[in-house]
């Protein structure tokens, strides 16, 4: 019993050793990978993810709505149609029985005697029908038809009397149904009647409405011809009024008081203007030449000023030239000192370096020490 409690101890522990060196493994496996490893939670992703599974419930909800809508309006219309598919069956029933108890009762077939349930009441007792005859006759039968002959006349008139209200009914059927032809050959005469009737009315409306319209057209015509006639004689009395007033106005006769304005002697009026005075001219002229010797004076204060700035430039540009050889020259002996410094430094880091191989890393570490590093999650 102690063997296996020790046992079963001992297998616990195994198992609970084997379940962390699982979980250290998933967890090496998770860290130590870096397409799978996260640092913190991606909190724009959960967010994401949240609205979308509310956007996926709310369109849920809205379905599940929608179809509570269409599953109640189906029903209420299934229990509509249902009702009167009910309604109908129960009218059909209703006139299927009074159909039955009008026309087809028991007592209206052909063979009701034979399955009358009163047979034997309306027959006559069989000692009345045979009292002189014994039972050793051999005359009376079980089964025997004794009113054979007034049930066939019975049947007989029966079946002549449903002739006839056969034929009757037809007859009164072929009535009505003449009845119903005439009175509708009555009705399409009298549309066709009415149709001419408004057909004459409106060729007449027509007729009259063109000879209307032929008349208006014709007084028109005359109304239009004499218009025409007198906007002739305006237009020719027009023409002969502008040609006197050309004749005789000032625009042709070249008078130059009828440029005159009443804004004054500086805006005449451009559409009688008649050109300048040899006065005028003169003055232009005279304008002209001063501006001509003050553009030629202009010219000459340029050229000066061109020739000074030009001066001026070449000086700044041999000043300049002569600064940049000096940066130049700068330069390259701050090069040359910088590159003299790296020598010097880059000696001494060897010496250094060497020193450092020869007395201090004298044993080189194996790929066993670094091979003992980063080997657990903990």
């Amino acid at each position: 019993m102690l063997d296996l409690q020790k046992c079963a101890a001992q297998d616990r522990v195994a198992a609970a050793i084997e379940h962390k060196r699982q979980i250290e493994e998933a967890r090496r496996t998770r860290i130590f990978n870096p397409r799978v490893r996260t640092i913190g939670v991606d909190k724009e992703f959960l967010d994401r993810q949240v609205e979308e599974k509310k956007r996926l419930r709310d369109l849920e909800r809205e379905h599940e709505s929608r179809m509570d809508e269409a599953l109640v309006r189906s029903s209420k219309l299934a229990s509509l149609l249902q009702r009167q598919q009910d309604q109908e069956r129960r009218r059909l029933n209703q006139e299927i029985n009074a159909f039955r108890q009008t026309h087809q009762k028991p007592e209206s077939r052909r063979d009701f005697d034979l399955d009358d349930p009163a047979l034997l009441k309306k027959s006559k007792p069989l000692a009345e029908a045979y009292h002189e005859l014994g039972p050793s006759s051999a005359q009376k039968f079980e089964g025997e038809d004794e009113n054979q002959a007034v049930r066939r006349r019975e049947q007989r008139e029966q079946m002549q009397a449903w002739i006839a209200q056969q034929v009757q009914e037809r007859r009164l059927a072929e009535q009505e149904r003449a009845e119903l032809e005439r009175r509708y050959q009555e009705a399409v005469l009298g549309r066709d009647g009415r149709a001419l009737e408004l057909d004459r009315m409106e060729r007449a409306c027509r007729r009259r409405l063109n000879e209307a319209t032929a008349n208006f057209n014709r007084a028109l015509a005359a109304e239009q011809e004499q218009r025409k006639c007198w906007l002739a004689a305006q237009e020719a009395e027009d023409s002969r009024a502008e040609i006197y007033n050309h004749v005789t106005g000032d625009f042709l006769n070249e008078s130059r008081d009828q440029a005159n304005s009443v804004c004054g002697p500086q805006r005449p009026l451009v559409a009688h203007y008649k050109g300048m005075s040899s006065r005028e001219l003169e003055v232009i002229r005279d304008e002209q030449a001063r501006q001509m010797g003050e553009i030629q004076r202009m010219k000459k204060d340029e050229t000066v000023k061109n020739a000074e700035w030009n001066q001026l430039i070449n000086g700044n540009a041999r000043v300049a030239e002569s600064y940049q050889r000096e940066l130049d020259r700068r330069r390259s002996e701050l090069n040359r000192q910088i590159a003299e410094e790296n020598r010097r430094l880059a000696q001494q880091q060897k010496s250094h370096q060497d020193y450092l191989n020869r007395h201090v890393y004298k044993h080189n570490p194996s790929p066993e020490f670094y091979e003992q590093f980063n080997r657990s999650t903990r």
